[in-house]
């Protein structure tokens, strides 16, 4: 489990409880150590979560039951013009993280009443982008940088240049650059120093090295 997951995953835990859990159990929970626990529980804290230790029987660390985020309510115009700009994304491949947006667009739908899907679906129709689709890049390479780029990780990539020469690099991801046929990492080459872009479309594989792992 990622570790922006497994925090969610903690918050929801702990929001659920009647009672509080001690950091032990909720690293055999998560499978990490308890200094790790205490780090996530700390990074819960800096985000406003009312993280509460409480001593005795039943104590432990414990989220206050009323904390919630708020409700976001879309009309069905904003949702249409959310989805269809999503969806575009997806299909002309500007956007490398498709996992994640059709997560998030099934939930701007999930947010609607019935009535409200149903002329979403109408406006939907209405709706069209005519485009060259940029360069399909793997989906594992793809769901490895969302993941290096969101939390800040570095990233161990194997990349084929355009001479075919295969080289492999441990690179900082600074920004993503998508254009209307690839899209670019730009990136720290970490041994070197050395700045540059490296196409999605030409990553044959991608993890984060073993330093990078756990954070």
């Amino acid at each position: 489990m990622r570790r922006t997951e497994r925090l969610f995953a903690l918050a929801e835990y702990l929001r659920g409880r009647r009672t509080g859990v001690t950091a032990e159990v909720l690293a055999e929970r998560y499978s990490v150590t308890v200094r790790t626990i205490y780090r996530d529980l700390d990074s819960l804290r800096e985000a406003s979560m009312p993280v509460t230790a409480e001593r005795g029987r039943g104590g432990g660390y414990a989220l206050d039951r009323s904390y919630s985020l708020p409700p976001v309510n879309f009309t069905a115009r904003e949702a249409a013009l959310l989805v269809a700009l999503g969806r575009h994304a997806v299909d002309m491949r500007l956007l490398p993280f498709t996992v994640t947006l059709e997560s998030g667009l099934d939930k701007v739908r999930a947010a609607l009443s019935t009535s409200a899907q149903r002329e979403l679906l109408a406006r939907l129709q209405e709706l069209s982008f005519v485009g060259v689709p940029a360069l399909p890049a793997k989906k594992n390479v793809r769901a490895m940088v969302e993941r290096a780029w969101f939390d800040q990780q570095a990233l161990r990539i194997t990349y084929v240049d355009g001479n075919h020469i295969q080289t492999v690099r441990d690179i900082q991801i600074k920004s993503l650059i998508m254009e209307r046929r690839e899209t670019r990492l730009d990136a720290i080459v970490l041994d070197t120093g050395e700045r540059r872009h490296f196409r999605l479309d030409r990553i044959t594989s991608a993890f984060l090295p073993p330093h990078a792992r756990e954070r």
